[in-house]
């Protein structure tokens, strides 16, 4: 057995923490660093930040220090409102010292060339060029049930009218309250704007795995059109970034649509709620989230995948779990690929090692 593949793990909230413990699990990866933002944090074992038993790998905050350990990957997994522009310069950093990078965080450059920023891209490729180091964002939604398992399935296909993805989530677990508030609306009355309500921000989040679609499916986009929707609770809700008020949004629906010779082809829609009575009329799931495939054409294909325990269990654990793992998964075929920046059409099925107990 060749030696095991050197890994540090950027951050130890919820889909790091899950990193570490599988790196920890697999003979064919090593953890050899893992970096923190909290003060608190700096010096413990990341092991036992990770909710486990220690692995003697000190947590630090040194990036320096970090990219000294000449690791063969980093999983990016750091969160919070900056998200690429904080990612972005460590991306570039790392890559140039010959670093690989798998991130969860960047989820629009799950299709590098429909990324939102051409400066960034372009300096993100001249990095993992100097560097012969590949860069790959992934995740379940975009990074799977948004794009990949919509592909799979079309290779059913003989022809496609319409292909929809769609995500049915609880979201009452994330804590993040400043992107579930200020970010999505969650909490306010109707007439807030929040930034989803922004010309053009739901076209850009979604239009990579639209984009990763139309290129597996060897079609142009012509435009992505963009729509919000949002529904009251009425009644308080406790969630772990607050308590969402009765009469304040309790429910959001976005809808993105590109456009293929002349009419919405390839459709994705993402519908969050913070308790399950919330918009009863919009589609539900008794799940942790419901990922959906309906592809309409011939012939017609509708397949349902879900993620976690049934009602009342998991809490959002199963869609981290599943988050963390495309990428850590993905680790030893993005180390084995060529340099630049890599979507799910550049790899084959990054299937996993050692998982079965």
């Amino acid at each position: 057995m060749s030696s095991p593949l050197r890994t540090v793990v950027w951050s130890t909230g919820g889909v790091g923490s899950i990193a570490i413990d599988a790196i920890r699990r697999r003979p064919d990866l090593e953890l050899v660093g893992v970096w923190v933002h909290s003060e608190e944090k700096i010096g413990k074992d990341a092991g036992e930040l990770a909710g486990g038993s220690p692995v003697e790998v000190a947590a630090t905050n040194d990036a320096d220090a970090l990219i000294a350990l000449a690791p063969d990957c980093v999983v990016y997994a750091a969160s919070g409102p900056e998200r690429d522009a904080g990612a972005v310069p460590d991306y570039l950093k790392l890559l140039e010292a010959g670093i690989n990078v798998v991130s969860t965080t960047s989820t629009t450059l799950v299709y590098p060339p429909a990324y939102y920023s051409p400066e960034w891209r372009d300096q993100l490729q001249k990095a993992a060029t100097a560097g012969n180091a590949s860069l790959y964002a992934s995740g379940i939604f975009p990074g799977f049930g948004s794009d990949q398992l919509a592909l799979l399935l079309a290779t059913q296909s003989k022809t496609i009218r319409c292909l929809k993805v769609s995500e049915i989530a609880l979201n009452d677990h994330y804590p993040v309250a400043d992107i579930m508030m200020n970010g999505m609306g969650f909490g306010h009355p109707l007439d807030f704007e929040p930034l989803l309500k922004t010309p053009g921000f739901i076209e850009m989040a979604w239009r990579a795995p639209i984009q990763l679609m139309a290129a597996g499916l060897g079609v142009e986009v012509e435009e992505v059109r963009g729509t919000l929707d949002r529904r009251l609770t009425d009644r308080d809700i406790e969630v772990a970034f607050g308590t969402i008020k009765a009469g304040t949004c309790g429910a959001v629906s976005t809808r993105a649509a590109g456009v293929v010779n002349g009419r919405e082809a390839i459709v994705v829609e993402h519908i969050i709620r913070m308790a399950r009575d919330v918009a009863p009329d919009w589609p539900t799931s008794e799940f942790d989230a419901t990922y959906r495939v309906d592809i309409e054409g011939d012939p017609d294909i509708h397949c349902a995948m879900n993620v976690g325990a049934a009602e009342g269990h998991g809490a959002g654990h199963a869609a981290m779990t599943a988050t963390a793992m495309r990428v850590v998964n993905a680790i030893p075929y993005v180390v084995d690929a060529p340099a630049g920046l890599l979507s799910s059409l550049d790899l084959p099925n990054t299937l996993p090692r050692h998982v079965f107990d």
